[in-house]
């Protein structure tokens, strides 16, 4: 199994990111089919809803189904766009496709300005504090201010803790899904996925003063047709006054370094390290921000932890959105 998901891992990084393309496009299909779960009960469906920005395209969305209601809102906090659908309690068959066409480009912000302006710490607030898995005080504090000590400027505190989760964190293909970025326990087992380093690099970059978010995504395949319905992904952006939203990934330094089998100091290891801050592959689109999600309309269940995946609820109790086969849905990327 372990051979299997190295091999898996191996597709999307089989050449060093000066081969890599500058766009990506094609059409993501998700399917959905709740019809084998408990019946007589209401069901509800969020599924999250890509949109166009600055960095992709999105057209040529269909919505088919036969369920009773549906429509995109998005949740009150984040603004992420959600596709909500429900059936009532008589319904025996609960189904749903949704697709669209995507076209993203690479991201690349490489003249990170050295001089930075004025900021408000007030209108950054949302991603200073603290979620309910990512502290920025305690031992997160303590860390982050070693971390940084003798740096002073916005870009210095957000390279140096970079440069340290590059360095501490590892890939653990063992974890489920995207891994849930309980940082306290990765301080303490610093093993995981792209959500888990993710969110280390922000609780630490929080606590340090230097705005960030995590960014929830879904990778595009690099063949004709791929099955994407695990491929989920995670990567950060820091605010740098004077430049804006800064991509970085070190998440996917770790997946290259076991992928490749690389030591910290090979030099396609600084290659990753060097292309990742501050850049990011076409080969995947945006979805979400954000941590405890209060969805639109409003779940039954708690706050969820993050919005990368379909949730769906029947009765009210949630179905494991991590198991796609039992839930069930499939997502599909065809090239463009």
């Amino acid at each position: 199994m372990k051979r299997l998901l190295l091999s898996m891992l191996a597709l999307s990084l089989c050449v060093t990111p000066a081969a890599w393309a500058k766009s990506r496009s094609g059409v993501v299909t998700v399917e959905v089919d709740l019809s084998k779960q408990e019946q007589g009960k209401e069901t509800k469906l969020w599924i999250p809803y890509a949109v166009s920005g600055k960095h992709q395209a999105v057209t040529d969305v269909k919505v088919s189904g036969d369920f009773a209601t549906s429509a995109v809102y998005t949740d009150k906090a984040n603004g992420t766009p959600i596709l909500f659908a429900q059936w009532g309690k008589d319904a025996a068959s609960r189904k749903l496709t949704y697709s669209f066409s995507v076209e993203r480009e690479e991201l690349l912000v490489r003249d990170l300005s050295a001089k930075e302006t004025s900021w408000s710490k007030e209108e950054f607030a949302p991603y200073l504090q603290s979620t309910s898995m990512g502290p920025v005080d305690g031992e997160v504090k303590k860390l982050s201010d070693s971390i940084t000590k003798g740096k002073h400027t916005v870009l210095e505190k957000a390279k140096a803790i970079y440069d340290w989760t590059c360095e501490n964190m590892y890939r653990d293909p063992a974890t489920v899904g995207c891994g849930k970025g309980n940082v306290c326990e990765l301080l303490k087992k610093p093993g995981g996925k792209c959500t888990d380093i993710s969110s280390v690099y922000v609780a630490l970059a929080r606590a340090a003063g230097v705005p960030s978010r995590e960014v929830f995504g879904v990778r595009l395949g690099k063949k004709a047709t791929e099955d994407i319905t695990s491929w989920q992904h995670c990567w950060v952006e820091f605010y740098l006054p004077g430049t804006g939203w800064v991509p970085v990934d070190p998440a996917d330094v770790r997946k290259a370094m076991l992928v490749e089998k690389l030591d910290p100091k090979d030099a396609k290891t600084r290659e990753y390290r060097d292309y990742f801050w501050g850049g990011i592959d076409p080969y995947r689109f945006q979805v979400a921000t954000g941590r405890d999600i209060v969805l639109n309309p409003p779940q039954a269940g708690a706050p969820l932890n993050t919005f990368g995946y379909p949730y769906a609820e029947v009765g009210g109790t949630a179905l494991d959105f991590y198991d796609p086969k039992s839930f069930s849905y499939r997502i599909t990327y065809k090239e463009q």
